[in-house]
């Protein structure tokens, strides 16, 4: 039994950790706008289209690298260079 209550703990403060870490991206990106993003991804250097810097204002990854990122389960907030 003590089993399941410490394996449900765990899954507790992940999700917990993977709330606060959104929270920091959304905080991270308010005020800013399209002019405040990359025009080219910090890692791969690909261009990165209008709409999505319009979408996600201050992105600084490009849809590739930030989906690769994602999957490996990393929230990464990137400053401009």
């Amino acid at each position: 039994m003590t089993d399941q209550f410490d394996r449900a703990t765990e899954i507790e403060e992940a999700l917990r950790e993977d709330a606060l870490q959104a929270q920091a991206w959304r905080d991270a990106t308010r005020g800013k706008s399209a002019a405040d993003s990359a025009e080219n991804c910090e890692l791969c250097e690909a261009a990165i289209p209008l709409a999505r810097r319009v979408a996600v204002p201050g992105v600084q990854l490009c849809i590739d690298c930030q989906a690769d990122i994602e999957r490996q389960g990393f929230f990464i907030h990137w400053r401009g260079r």
